[in-house]
């Protein structure tokens, strides 16, 4: 596996650094807190630089708001340390308040194991990040072992399958959101709300399905956007950035997932509510595009 960035500025190279010490000191102040063994025996193996900083593809519009993220995938020895919520959520807090660091941070977390046997299973998505991805750190000794390509049929059938699924239960979801949204009882609207959040949500999880065969388990909307408009740039026209309003209506729609439920501050107008079901159903569109001339690649072979 790679391991020069030297093909990225200088600033974005000290940046990264940083990322890799603060990942290893959270990751370290984690385990002291550990009860189990296994815990305590813990260790990343790897923290690999994938996406679109890897391939030197990055974008920087200033001027519409779009940056693209550093896409990380962390390596640990031991499943148990893949816990986000129990492992990983102080160092996600500590890299978005860094003052130090400019560029939005997304990463995942998987076991050695899970990762060789994903690239074992022929999962694109693992399958670029061991052919692209570059090494910011690695334990020596812990290989990823090499992609093994699935089978023409295999691919085939795991991303029409993906696609089927994911993009009827994504409309499914706008459909419950039209019934709702005029609706004048709040609770009616905050209802409507969470079901935006999960119909975008299940919108980019499609794309990434069907292109990648792989899902991170997160229901940051946010964080899947970012890996869906990096393997897909014809999405991004789906949800403007260039304007305030717009970038206000993205946060409002990340936030429904838990404060539409759970929080009795979380207000939306049945406005706010109609320009997101337009720019959701706009995404889906754009999903079912891009993954169909996908399938139209990969083209189902003959059943015998």
């Amino acid at each position: 596996m790679k391991t020069s960035i030297d093909h990225l500025p200088v600033a974005k190279q000290r940046e990264l650094a940083r990322i890799v010490e603060i990942l290893h000191e959270e990751f370290d102040d984690a385990l002291k807190l550990a009860t189990s063994e296994k815990k305590k025996r813990g260790r990343i193996l790897k923290i690999i630089l994938f996406g679109s900083y890897a391939r030197g593809g990055w974008v920087e519009d200033h001027g519409s708001g779009y940056l693209s993220d550093y896409d990380l995938l962390i390596v640990v020895n031991r499943h148990e340390l893949t816990d986000f919520a129990d492992i990983w959520y102080k160092a996600e807090d500590r890299l978005i308040r860094s003052k130090l660091i400019k560029i939005p941070v997304q990463f995942i977390v998987h076991s050695l194991q899970d990762v060789n046997s994903q690239l074992a299973e022929g999962r694109y998505f693992f399958s670029d990040i061991a052919r692209e991805g570059i090494a910011l750190y690695e334990l020596k000794g812990h290989q990823l072992n090499g992609p093994k390509p699935p089978t023409p049929q295999l691919g085939y059938d795991m991303a029409k399958e993906y696609f089927d699924e994911g993009l009827a239960r994504s409309r499914s979801y706008l459909e419950t959101v039209k019934f709702l949204r005029n609706k004048p009882e709040r609770e009616h609207q905050n209802h409507a709300a969470f079901e935006l959040h999960q119909a975008a949500e299940h919108a980019y999880g499609t794309l990434l399905l069907t292109l990648t065969l792989y899902k991170p388990q997160s229901h940051n909307v946010e964080f899947l956007r970012s890996l869906a408009e990096d393997i897909a740039p014809d999405l991004i026209g789906a949800w403007p950035r260039d304007q305030r309003r717009s970038r206000r209506m993205f946060q409002l729609l990340k936030r429904a997932y838990v404060e539409a439920r759970y929080s009795k501050h979380y207000k939306i107008t049945p406005e706010e509510l109609e320009w997101q079901e337009a720019r959701v159903k706009a995404l889906q569109d754009s999903v079912e595009r891009t993954c169909k001339k996908r399938l139209s690649t990969l083209e189902a072979p003959p059943k015998t």
